[in-house]
């Protein structure tokens, strides 16, 4: 296997020539089929549900719409990988759509568990920017945030040094922000005021738990996403051997850890069961 299949979102690039179909090729095209075979379904569906309204609305699921819609964009990068075996003058949108994959992901995850552990250590602050014009802004700022990635990803495509360190850092900020939350948020679990009534006390715990539960599922799955690549791409770095077989298990981790929202938000609106009762 030579140096063109790199294209499974690895954090850096080679030159891409034509070879032959290797046992390689074929296992990263079934994964890259996967991912798009199930995700995009799964996440249209998601973002017909919000916008219908089953869920609590589209305001109160805006960053969850936001995600499906980036989830959409991860499923077709797959998509162009795989033509990329083939057509190596795509090589240049696969780098684009790498800044997407490995960037929009983790922050809408993040502007989640934010909003969450507002809507429990702060419900003040958490109703005062409630309305959706903040959210909006959010969200603008993330897809800005987002397209600057890409188009960094595309103009360093040859230096894994600086990439491996530029989305280890992201990870680590990202990574921090969820854990301030998921600590946060335990310790207001924690805590029941004085004088509550039993019932509201319950209710509260209730809101408090399934927060919690939200935040410690969204930075495992983040974490399961970005600590292979990081230790490969460290790895890498200090033997000066890319061997691109190294980068599959952080390219499955990826696949794997995309279906967690999707499975998620689909129990949560109790979908899943309806949909095995079929």
């Amino acid at each position: 296997m030579n140096n063109s299949t790199v294209n499974f979102t690895t954090p850096e690039s080679t030159n891409f020539t034509t070879h032959s179909f290797g046992p390689l090729d074929f296992v990263v095209t079934c994964i890259h089929s996967i991912n798009f075979l199930f995700g995009v379904p799964t996440n249209v569906y998601i973002i017909w549900l919000i916008i219908t309204g089953t869920g609590r609305g589209v305001v109160s699921e805006f960053f969850n719409l936001n995600i499906s819609i980036s989830e959409i964009g991860n499923c077709l990068s797959s998509l162009v990988s795989m033509l990329t075996i083939y057509f190596s003058s795509l090589s240049f949108l696969m780098l684009f759509l790498q800044g997407l994959m490995l960037t929009s992901r983790p922050l809408f995850q993040c502007l989640i568990c934010v909003e969450r552990y507002l809507a429990v250590v702060h419900p003040v602050t958490f109703l005062k920017y409630k309305p959706l014009r903040y959210r909006v802004i959010c969200c603008t700022v993330a897809w800005i945030i987002t397209l600057g990635s890409c188009f960094y990803s595309l103009f360093i495509s040859q230096n894994i040094h600086v990439k491996t360190w530029f989305y280890s850092l992201q990870f680590l900020l990202f990574f921090s922000i969820q854990l301030f939350c998921l600590v946060a948020v335990l310790r207001a679990l924690k805590q029941s005021g004085p004088g509550e009534r039993r019932r509201e006390r319950e209710e509260e715990n209730h809101m408090k738990r399934r927060a919690f539960h939200l935040i410690l599922i969204t930075t495992v799955s983040m974490a399961f996403i970005y600590v292979p690549y990081s230790i490969t791409g460290f790895c890498i770095i200090l033997t000066q051997q890319n061997i691109l077989v190294y980068w599959l298990p952080g390219f499955v981790c990826y696949v794997l850890a995309g279906f967690v929202q999707p499975v998620l938000y689909l129990h949560r609106t109790g979908k899943i069961s309806s949909l095995c009762s079929l």
